[in-house]
């Protein structure tokens, strides 16, 4: 049986490009090569595209995209016929067939619809969300929107798309009870998050979230503990374990996702 040609996409112009080598290292690292064949394809901080031919292992030190002889040039065909990707090379363009693409990337310019809805319009199959799917749920203001439009309780926040001075925040948030989480609205991996217990902190945690994103959404903290599980599937799903985190304090920001200092508790 032939195999299945699967590109993976790995970087991003985000900021949580260092997050996505650590995913795609794990995916490259753990795909059965009996029943796929891989194209590795990256993308520089910059924006580049480049089909990579390189050990694995410099994903994980970001140098990957340093030996120019292992990285060439690549595009997604937006023709439907093509199904595939083209790369640039020097000799000429050589055009890839590819059976599906698995995106894993994370945050702006790739977990939120963009790339989802380029691989779309090429007619490619995608592992993961699909474009509007993406975009609501990076977007966290929309989603809760959403969420509470079907009755669902989400925390009181307030969305400000500007930066105010100090007395103006005050009064914007004045309905808000402390402890609060402020955070850019489009992001993941808890990057430009700050949780605060008083309003001493509050400009500096807007600013913080602004750095990262042209919206921010300040919301109250929610009593309780976070659990996670994984679904995989459209129609006939395949449900994993449920998970707890737990932490001896604060909460679970980027340094308890990377570096493995918080507890996952099984309950199968």
């Amino acid at each position: 049986m032939r195999k299945k040609k699967i590109a993976i996409i790995f970087g991003g112009c985000s900021s949580e490009y260092c997050v996505s080598l650590q995913s795609a290292h794990a995916v490259i690292s753990n795909i059965d090569l009996r029943h796929y064949e891989t194209v590795l394809v990256g993308i520089t901080k910059e924006g580049s595209w480049l089909r990579y031919h390189g050990s694995i292992d410099k994903l994980q030190n970001d140098t990957w995209h340093m030996d120019k002889k292992e990285c060439i040039p690549i595009i997604v065909s937006p023709d439907r016929s093509l199904h595939g990707m083209i790369e640039l090379r020097l000799e000429g363009i050589k055009y890839i067939k590819i059976d599906a693409v698995f995106p894993v990337l994370h945050g702006i310019n790739g977990e939120d619809g963009t790339v989802q809805g380029l691989l779309e319009l090429a007619n490619i199959p995608l592992i993961g969300c699909g474009t509007l799917c993406s975009a609501l749920c990076m977007d966290k203001d929309k989603a809760h929107r959403l969420v509470k439009a079907e009755g669902i309780n989400v925390p009181k926040s307030v969305v400000l798309s500007k930066h105010y001075d100090s007395l103006v925040l005050y009064d914007k948030t004045k309905d808000l009870n402390y402890p609060l989480f402020v955070k850019p609205v489009k992001g993941g991996s808890s990057i430009g998050i700050t949780k605060i217990y008083d309003e001493n902190d509050l400009s500096m945690a807007v600013r913080t979230a602004f750095s990262y994103d042209n919206e921010i959404i300040i919301e109250e903290n929610i009593e309780g503990f976070e659990v996670g599980c994984a679904i995989l599937g459209n129609h006939d799903l395949m449900v994993g374990e449920v998970d707890e985190i737990e932490l001896t304090d604060g909460f679970f920001d980027y340094n308890e996702k990377y570096t493995l200092k918080s507890r996952y508790v099984s309950y199968s």
